[in-house]
């Protein structure tokens, strides 16, 4: 199927939204120059896994009920915003430390890269704005006229256009050049982390729409 110039729209918007610079985004540059590779893909599945569970429930018409509902969205948006002030404590207390040894890190690798794929997924899923996203792009693929094609290619899009935005910035920032520069600027990233957590969970809690 060629692709629509609704297609082609949904599609430039949900990369410029994805990577743009935000809190998921700057958590995976974080980690990937702290922690590594591994421990920033770990991350960035956890936020891949957050879309693409907004994007199925949009698929099946649970957020366009859901959006309907404010009093479900303040509790939503509340919660994303909690949330986002945790990770800004947490961040501002390494960025408090003076040993490299910050973060998730452990003797055991596995239940790190568990705790920062839920970190990646709770992100994500305590995000209103992904909902009001994907209503939108949802308002397109399920237009009685789309042709049945359409919804497997945004989804299927999408989901690509995710995972190569997230995973690139875990690929990148976890070159030896840029965790040699973490080194030496790890406080200052902790304390930059922390502020962009907590404008954004400000900004969630606060903001009236």
């Amino acid at each position: 199927m060629a692709l629509s110039h609704e297609l082609l729209l949904i599609y430039t918007t949900y990369l410029v939204a994805t990577a743009s610079p935000g809190p998921s985004n700057m958590a995976i540059m974080g980690v990937a120059m702290q922690q590594g590779r591994g421990a920033a893909l770990a991350l960035a599945g956890g936020v891949i896994s957050g879309s693409m569970l907004w994007a199925l429930l949009a698929a099946c018409g649970v957020l366009t009920v859901l959006a309907t509902f404010a009093q479900l969205l303040v509790v939503l948006k509340v919660g994303g915003g909690l949330y986002l002030l945790w990770l800004a404590f947490r961040a501002g207390k390494s960025a408090l430390r003076r040993s490299d040894a910050a973060g998730f890190k452990g003797r055991d690798g596995k239940v790190a890269s568990g705790r920062l794929y839920r970190q990646g997924l709770l992100m994500h899923i305590g995000n209103p704005k992904a909902i009001l996203t994907w209503v939108a792009i949802m308002s397109v693929a399920l237009k009685p006229e789309a042709a049945a094609s359409t919804l497997p290619a945004i989804i299927g899009g999408c989901a690509a256009i995710c995972a190569l935005v997230f995973c690139g910035y875990a690929l990148l920032f976890s070159t030896s050049v840029m965790t040699a520069f973490y080194l030496r600027i790890r406080r200052g990233l902790d304390a930059l982390l922390a502020c962009c957590f907590a404008v954004a969970g400000l900004k969630l809690i606060l903001s009236r729409s």
